[in-house]
C-alpha cells in the first residue's frame, strides 16, 4: 500500500537513516528530495528533522517546504509522519535560539527542558534527553498497531512540545517534565522520538505508516 515515499529534504541532517529504514520495512519508492514536483506526486510525505531550530525553518521556508507540506496535509491529504525537529517546526513557537516563530500547523509551544533539570528523586538530569524512554500511549491509532502501551524509543532533543490541544496528544513521556512524544490529527501523524534509530518498535511504527490510510 506504500507507493511512493516522499522524505522532504532541506539539508539538515542525515536523512538517509530513515529512508533505509523505511526501505527495510517494505516501502515501494523512497525519494529523499525537495523537488516540489516529486513530493507531490508522492504518495505519502516524511517530514523529518535535526538540528537547530532557527536554520531548520530558514531553509524549510527557503525551498519552500513548508508550502509542499500544507499541501500534503490539506489539499491532498496524503498520510504524513514528521520526526524529532520536523515536529516540533510544526508548532506556533519554539523558545530555542532566543525564540524562533514555526509553522504553526499545529497550536503549541517548544520549550527548554531547564537547567538544572531534576527527577522526581531530586537527581541532576542531564539535557540533552538522550537515549530510551517510555512511551506511554494516550489512545488507540493505527500508527501504535502491535506496539505495546509504555514501549521504549529512542530520543535525542533539548527541547519538547507543549500542545494546546490535548486531544491531539497520542503519546507521552516523563523526562523531569511529562511532555508530548507524539501528536496526531487527520492525516497527520508526529513523534519527538526516531523511529528510524528505535529498533522493532520504531520499524513497527514505520511499517504502520506504510500501511495508513491517513484517517484515525
Amino acid at each position: 500500500m506504500s507507493g511512493i515515499v516522499a522524505v522532504i529534504d532541506y539539508g539538515m541532517g542525515n536523512l538517509h537513516s530513515v529512508a533505509s529504514a523505511l526501505e527495510h520495512v517494505g516501502a515501494d519508492e523512497v525519494l529523499v528530495t525537495h523537488d516540489a514536483a516529486l513530493i507531490r506526486q508522492a504518495d505519502r510525505v516524511v517530514f523529518p528533522g535535526v538540528g537547530a531550530i532557527r536554520d531548520c525553518l530558514a531553509e524549510i521556508r527557503r525551498l519552500e517546504c513548508d508550502q509542499l507540506l500544507l499541501d500534503a496535509l490539506t489539499t491532498q491529504h496524503k498520510p504524513v509522519l514528521a520526526i524529532c525537529v520536523g515536529m516540533q517546526a510544526l508548532m506556533s513557537h519554539s523558545e530555542e535560539n532566543r525564540g524562533v516563530d514555526c509553522l504553526d500547523i499545529v497550536p503549541g509551544e517548544v520549550r527548554y527542558f531547564g537547567n538544572p533539570l531534576v527527577g522526581a528523586g531530586g537527581q541532576r538530569l542531564k539535557v540533552p534527553h538522550m537515549g530510551w524512554n517510555e512511551v506511554q500511549q494516550a489512545g488507540e491509532h493505527p500508527l501504535w498497531r502491535s506496539i505495546a502501551d509504555n514501549t521504549r524509543f529512542y530520543f535525542v532533543h533539548s527541547y519538547y512540545v507543549d500542545a494546546v490541544d490535548r486531544d491531539l496528544v497520542a503519546g507521552r513521556v516523563h523526562y523531569g517534565v511529562t511532555f508530548d512524544a507524539a501528536l496526531a490529527r487527520d492525516n497527520l501523524f508526529a513523534v519527538q522520538f526516531h523511529p528510524e534509530k528505535s529498533d522493532t518498535a520504531g520499524l513497527q511504527l514505520l511499517r504502520n505508516f506504510l500501511e495508513w490510510n491517513g484517517q484515525c
